[in-house]
């Protein structure tokens, strides 16, 4: 008996198929990318601008986080779950309180002459702050906005906000405008 030739295996092809598959797999996977926050900012100021006058304290809702990711409103420890309806109540102020913000007639479209706070929201938060934690505070914070405008929207329009129009829209945004003042963050650990 003879010795029996090995068949060859055509490799011809391999590369081939090794392209196809690398290709595939670039095409299909779903890379995950950094989030940030959507925020357009101001524009420059001119420098022949006059200084604006100063806001008085009860103006101003003040939020720190510090390095330990503790959660700082005007000055009392407060947990994450509770910033939400604090940052809503100071933005509202419904009871006109003279501990919260002041308010001014303004001439809204569509709604006519309506009251509105001159409320700002204060964020600082430390360098060694969590990036993660930073986010929830940002979130609780926008979704106090989001909310009080959702509520206005339903009230005025028995609509949804996402539903109005664009007028519609802007005139809720002016009687709730978003007033988030971030100051830089500061360099001490504990506090």
């Amino acid at each position: 008996m003879g010795k029996r030739e090995i068949p060859e295996v055509n490799a011809g092809s391999t590369a081939d198929i090794a392209f196809l598959l690398l290709i595939f797999f670039l095409v299909t996977t779903t890379m995950d990318t950094d989030s940030g926050l959507a925020r357009m900012l101001p524009p420059p100021v001119p420098e022949e601008t006059v200084a604006p006058p100063p806001i008085k304290e009860r103006n101003v809702f003040s939020v720190l986080l510090n390095s330990q990711n503790q959660l700082l409103v005007e000055g009392e420890l407060m947990d994450i779950s509770e910033l939400k309806e604090a940052a809503k109540e100071f933005i509202e102020n419904p009871l006109n309180a003279d501990n919260l913000p002041e308010k001014k007639e303004i001439e809204v479209p569509i709604f006519g002459v309506r009251e509105v706070t001159k409320g700002v929201i204060s964020l600082q938060n430390d360098r060694g702050t969590q990036y993660q934690a930073y986010l929830m505070v940002q979130n609780e914070l926008q979704a106090a906005y989001t909310e009080l405008r959702e509520d206005l929207a339903k009230r005025k329009f028995r609509k949804s906000y996402d539903e109005l129009d664009e007028d519609e829209q802007k005139a809720v945004r002016t009687v709730y405008p978003q007033k988030i003042s971030e100051a830089e963050p500061k360099n001490v650990g504990g506090n």
